[in-house]
């Protein structure tokens, strides 16, 4: 199945979403859930006009597909603050508080590799939590 990206970006009212390889394509939600609903309508939407026109499809969008959500790490953080705490974030990434907190603020964005640190320790969090039973 292929992947294609939806970059997600967090604003002070809502979400919104675009994708590299469709351009035009956009979509805004109140929630990050309404988001992904609208950005798979909008695709369709754009693949069908993109059809009548007569346009090319890209390659990705002609077999099955499934969307995988990119975040930048500011509307990340943005988005789990609250659930996730600094202190948290810091036991699981080993980036000190002070410096989560300049990413989730905008004041300063990380490199790669800390970006890199985050997405790992969510996604082991994540793998932990899907083996868990109550």
């Amino acid at each position: 199945m292929e992947k294609v990206v939806v970059t997600v970006e967090l604003s002070e009212n809502n979400y919104s979403a675009y994708l590299e390889d469709l351009p035009g394509c956009v979509s805004t939600g109140k929630t990050f859930d309404e988001l992904k609903s609208n950005i798979r309508e909008a695709v369709d939407f754009h693949l069908a006009g993109m059809r009548e026109d007569g346009d090319d499809i890209p390659e990705q969008f002609t077999k099955k597909y499934q969307f995988v959500f990119r975040f930048d790490p500011q509307s990340l953080l943005q988005r789990y603050n609250g659930i996730f705490t600094n202190f948290a974030l810091e036991r699981i990434t080993g980036i000190n508080q002070r410096q989560l907190q300049r990413y989730a603020s905008g004041v300063s964005r990380p490199r790669r590799p800390q970006a890199e640190k985050i997405e790992k320790a969510l996604h082991k969090l994540g793998k932990e939590l899907l083996i868990v039973e109550l």
